[in-house]
């Protein structure tokens, strides 16, 4: 069975960058992050804040190669990439301390992608 083509021109935008960051930088987190994007939506995490809580230390990168919402809180300041990301998650984390930004953002800041972690 064939794969249909991305339609949205955003999303084929981000695989195409991080792809680009991947191969200027030698990291292949962005790579595996692209590779993750390209997969069927049906098939993107969708993390909840609550997960974050648990799981990330404070100050830590956290890529969602996917979507992140906004059902739990939390309390330690993080940075958080996400595809997509609810406003009243952004508000969330930033009340927290922590950051909210585009996967392009991160990747663009941390082209290494030292520390930066994936979840989901």
């Amino acid at each position: 069975m064939a794969t249909s083509p991305k339609t949205n021109p955003r999303h084929a935008r981000v695989v195409q960058e991080l792809r680009a960051v991947s191969r200027e930088s030698g990291a292949r987190i962005w790579r595996d992050v692209a590779d993750r994007l390209e997969r069927s939506r049906r098939n993107w995490p969708e993390v909840n804040l609550s997960r974050l809580a648990r799981h990330a230390a404070r100050g830590e990168k956290i890529v969602v190669p996917g979507v992140l919402l906004a059902a739990g809180e939390i309390a330690v300041p993080v940075t958080v990439a996400a595809f997509r990301a609810s406003a009243a998650a952004r508000k969330k984390v930033e009340a927290a301390g922590g950051r909210s930004l585009s996967l392009l953002e991160l990747a663009m800041q941390d082209p290494k992608g030292s520390g930066v972690r994936i979840m989901g």
